[in-house]
C-alpha cells in the first residue's frame, strides 16, 4: 500500500472536506449568495437586529430576486429552475447572515410561491409568480393561528359561501413579512374541509399590523394577519386541492431550506468561537491552545460537519425525487436542535463577549430559537419520526 504524498490541506472549517462533493455549479451559487451577504447584509444586521426593524424590505427583495433567490427552485414564471441542492447552500449562506433574511426568502420562495406554483390556477400563476421572482412583489403564507399551531387541522379561520363570492373571518399569527407582503396565502376552514386562498393584502377587511417587542429573528418582519369580512371572487380559491394536503405541502418546502440554513448559522458562530480563541491571550498564550477549548471546537465542528452532510444527502435525495416528508423532519430535528447547541457552546468560547452583538453568536442563538419551534417543533418532528418508525401516531 502506497502512502499519499500529494494531499490537499486541511480546512478548519471543512474537516471532513464535503466541499469536494459538491458541483462547480454549486460551488458558484453558494459564492454569489455569499458576496451579496456580504456586501448587502452583513455590515448592517447586527444593527438591524438591536433596532428590532429590517429597513427598506422591498430594496432587499429586489436585490434578492435580481440573482434569482425568489422562487428559486421552482420551474417556469420568471423562476430561477435551480435545483433543490442549489436552493438548499442558497439557504445555508443567508442564515449564515442572519435567520430572518434567511426566514424572508424562504417565505416568499418555499411557502408563498410554492403553494401558487403547486396548487394555484394558471389565472393565479401568471399573476403573482414573475412579480414574486423578481422581488418586484412580497408573499406571506397565513396557516398559524393565535390559538392554533401544531395542529393546524383545528384552525378557527373560516371562508364561507355567499353567492359567488367568498368571505374570510379569522387571526393568523406569528406571519413572516405580513405588514409588507402584497399577496397573502390563507388557509382556512371551509365546509368542503381546509382550502387556501391568494389573497391581495389591499382587499377591504384584510390587516396585518406587525408584531413588536421579540427578542429573536428581530431583523424580520412578524406580524398577525386579520381577516374581518374579507371578500374574494370564486377565482380566489385554490381549485382543486382539500385538506392539509395543501399547507403541509408547503411546510415540508420550506422545513427543508431549514435543514440547510441551520447549518449557515452554526458555521458562522463555529467560524467567530474559532477565530475569536485564536486571538483571546490567556496566561501568556491563546485560549486555542488549551484542552477544553480545543475540545468545544472540535465538538462544534464535528456536530457542524454531520449536519452538513445530512443536508446535502437529503437535497440528494430531493433532487432525485426520492426524500420522504419524514426524512425532512429527522433533518430538521437534528440540525436546528444541534446548530442552537454549537450557537450556545460558541458562547462560552466568547466569554463576557459573547452576549455582545460584535459578534454573531448571541444573535444566531436567539434567531434559532424561533427556528426551533417554527416549521414543527421538536416535539412534532420527534413524533412524526417515532410514528414512521413503530406505526403509531402518538401525537393523536
Amino acid at each position: 500500500m502506497s502512502t499519499p504524498t500529494n494531499l490537499p490541506p486541511f480546512a478548519p472549517l471543512d474537516p471532513a472536506g464535503i466541499d469536494d462533493l459538491l458541483t462547480e455549479d454549486e460551488r458558484a451559487v453558494r459564492a454569489t449568495v455569499r458576496q451579496l451577504c456580504a456586501d448587502r447584509i452583513d455590515p448592517y444586521v447586527a444593527d438591524w437586529f438591536e433596532q428590532g426593524h429590517l429597513p427598506d424590505v422591498r430594496g432587499l427583495a429586489k436585490e434578492l430576486g435580481s440573482i434569482g433567490l425568489l422562487g428559486m427552485h421552482l420551474e417556469g414564471y420568471g423562476c430561477a429552475g435551480m435545483s433543490a441542492t442549489h436552493y438548499g447552500l442558497a439557504c445555508l449562506e443567508l442564515e449564515a447572515t442572519d435567520s430572518g433574511i434567511r426566514s424572508l426568502v424562504s417565505v416568499q420562495g418555499s411557502l408563498a410561491m410554492f403553494a401558487i406554483w403547486r396548487w394555484g390556477s394558471e389565472e393565479h400563476k401568471t399573476e403573482w409568480l414573475p412579480r414574486m421572482a423578481a422581488g418586484d412583489a412580497i408573499g406571506c403564507f397565513g396557516l398559524t393561528e393565535p390559538d392554533v399551531g401544531s395542529d393546524p387541522g383545528n384552525m378557527r379561520t373560516r371562508a364561507r359561501r355567499d353567492g359567488s363570492d367568498w368571505v374570510l373571518d379569522g387571526r393568523k399569527m406569528w406571519i413572516t413579512n405580513g405588514t409588507v407582503a402584497d399577496v397573502a396565502v390563507v388557509w382556512a376552514q371551509t365546509d368542503e374541509g381546509v382550502r387556501g386562498f391568494v389573497v391581495p393584502t389591499t382587499t377591504p377587511g384584510f390587516s396585518a399590523p406587525e408584531i413588536k417587542h421579540k427578542q429573536s429573528l428581530r431583523a424580520s418582519v412578524t406580524s398577525e394577519l386579520v381577516l374581518d369580512g374579507v371578500r374574494l371572487p370564486e377565482s380566489a380559491a385554490f381549485p382543486e386541492v382539500r385538506g392539509l394536503k395543501g399547507p403541509l405541502s408547503c411546510l415540508n418546502e420550506a422545513r427543508y431550506g431549514i435543514v440547510w440554513g441551520a447549518m449557515g448559522a452554526a458555521r458562522s458562530s463555529l467560524e467567530a468561537a474559532l477565530d475569536y480563541a485564536n486571538q483571546r491571550i490567556q496566561f501568556g498564550k491563546p485560549i486555542s491552545a488549551f484542552q477544553l477549548t480545543q475540545q468545544k471546537l472540535v465538538d462544534m465542528n464535528l456536530e457542524y460537519t454531520k449536519g452538513l452532510l445530512l443536508a446535502l444527502h437529503l437535497g440528494r435525495r430531493k433532487d432525485a425525487s426520492t426524500l420522504r416528508p419524514e426524512q425532512v423532519s429527522l433533518g430538521k430535528l437534528n440540525n436546528v436542535r444541534e446548530a442552537l447547541e454549537i450557537c450556545r457552546t460558541a458562547r462560552t468560547v466568547l466569554g463576557a463577549n459573547g452576549i455582545s452583538l460584535e459578534y454573531p453568536v448571541i444573535r444566531h442563538a436567539n434567531n434559532l430559537e424561533s427556528v426551533l419551534t417554527y416549521e414543527g417543533t421538536v416535539e412534532m418532528h420527534t413524533l412524526v419520526v417515532g410514528q414512521a418508525m413503530t406505526g403509531h401516531p402518538a401525537f393523536r
